[in-house]
């Protein structure tokens, strides 16, 4: 992974921070058409204005209430090459959607539309809308940082920054920012965040060691943390547990069902058993050869993998092809 790609996926997870009322601290406990076809243009967003907090008060990210989020014929290419094809989904607020498929359907390029991530590859292009709360995330009138401020992503592969140590990984955002903290608000928002992830009591005792050194399950967790510290109403995975061992796939598993009740999140995964553990809404891409992908079907998780309507969703969920 080169650094300029790092650096852009990086921005995606780390919007603005701002302060808020003082939480209990751990001290303290005993319109245009949308529809036109978009060319690439993507930009990383400029540096926010520093703020400082209240002098004593640790940092908290605005409270954001649960989101929406809504693929309205939704198409998109590579270049010539269509990969999607008018794709309709709604992912309900506060629950958790996964997106199942056969390998090359089209679910990851959705995944990366969610977050305008789409555009870092060259000659994309896209159609249709993306409705956030019911506001398309791609209007001409919303700058793109708006929609990385609610909507992060956790990628297949863990991405911390090797040369930053747990804890700087955890607050990476707010230098980022230009946000200032003092010490305890920034321990504050590091064990909050890595509680969250279930990962402060193994690493809690060596928080300035370097992120690169956990292991792939800690990893992808701190990558999590990372996400969680900024508090994104959305909160994207693509195949996060790809490459973990399974007793690291139930961590992680874990710590999705704990966080579902705060932010709304969208799993891409290939484990059929993972999508009926954790996920409560499923969506069946498929792509014929030599055509876009699209869904076949979608609803409530028992209902697709108990009684789909589709023969090809029956055969898929049953390890018939795919």
């Amino acid at each position: 992974m080169t650094q300029s790609t790092q650096d852009a996926e990086l921005t995606q997870v780390l919007p603005a921070v701002t302060t808020a009322p003082r939480p209990a601290h751990p001290a303290d406990r005993a319109q245009p058409d949308r529809r036109a076809r978009r060319s690439r243009g993507f930009a990383f967003p400029a540096r926010m204005g520093t703020r400082t907090p209240t002098v004593g008060l640790p940092i908290a990210v605005e409270p954001r209430p649960l989101a929406t989020l809504e693929g309205r014929n939704v198409s998109a290419w590579f270049g010539e090459r269509q990969v999607l094809d008018r794709v309709n989904l709604t992912m309900p607020a506060g629950v958790i959607t996964s997106l199942i498929g056969p390998s090359g359907c089209g679910k990851s390029t959705f995944l990366r539309i969610l977050n305008r991530m789409h555009e870092l590859v060259p000659a994309a292009s896209l159609a249709g809308e993306v409705l956030l709360d019911g506001e398309d995330i791609y209007d001409p009138e919303r700058k793109l940082v708006d929609a990385r401020k609610h909507i992060g992503m956790v990628f297949q592969k863990p991405n911390p920054f090797p040369a930053m140590s747990i804890y700087d990984n955890v607050i990476a955002g707010l230098t980022l920012t230009g946000v200032r903290a003092s010490n305890d608000e920034k321990d504050y928002l590091v064990e909050s965040c890595l509680t969250k992830a279930g990962l402060w009591t193994e690493v809690r005792d060596r928080l300035r060691a370097p992120g690169g050194g956990l292991s792939g399950g800690q990893q992808q967790r701190l990558c999590i943390a990372r996400s969680l510290a900024v508090t994104p109403r959305i909160l994207l995975m693509d195949e996060p547990c790809s490459a973990l061992d399974p007793t690291s796939t139930r961590v992680i598993e874990e710590t999705m069902l704990e966080l579902a009740h705060e932010v709304t999140i969208v799993i891409v995964t290939h484990n059929m058993q993972q999508a009926q553990r954790v996920s409560q809404n499923c969506a069946f891409f498929l792509a014929a050869q030599g055509t876009p992908g699209g869904i076949v079907e979608h609803g409530p998780t028992d209902l697709m993998f108990g009684d789909p309507i589709d023969s090809r969703t029956a055969d898929y969920v049953n390890g018939r092809f795919g």
